[in-house]
């Protein structure tokens, strides 16, 4: 009976485990670690013809003149056929997208933020990595 217990209890540990590290967390680097105490007071950004760009543009007042550049990518439906990834696509839903917000000063990357999903980037996400963003490196 007690090793019928100590099973199941070791079956619930397993699972937690792999659904806490499954959750999807987004990706922060400071390529600039004096961006964490002296922030920056402006972004420039160039919204390009889309949906996510255009919603970009009202989450913040850009500045065409300043030096720190902000750079918006997203795909959606990518594939991966590696077989490293066997287990995990196996275990879990496997990302098959992603969202990137990075901010330069010039050719130089200053900060990334990435984060994987497994649905198409939405206004949300966007939102999401954004106000991020704003936390980490934009003065109030």
């Amino acid at each position: 009976m007690q090793k019928k217990l100590h099973l199941k209890i070791s079956g619930l540990i397993v699972c937690s485990i792999l659904l806490i590290g499954c959750e999807k967390k987004a990706e922060i680097t400071f390529y600039d670690k004096s961006l964490k105490s002296n922030k920056i007071s402006c972004l420039s950004f160039i919204p390009k013809d889309t949906l996510l760009d255009k919603e970009l543009s009202k989450l913040y007042h850009f500045n065409q003149n300043c030096p720190y550049r902000l750079e918006l990518s997203y795909k959606s439906n990518i594939v991966c056929n590696s077989p490293y990834n066997a287990p995990q696509k196996a275990t879990s839903e496997f990302p098959n997208a992603f969202i990137a917000l990075e901010v330069k000063k010039g050719f130089s990357l200053e900060y990334s933020y990435y984060k994987d999903l497994t649905h198409k980037p939405t206004i949300d996400d966007l939102k999401d990595g954004f106000k991020r963003l704003k936390k980490d490196i934009l003065k109030n």
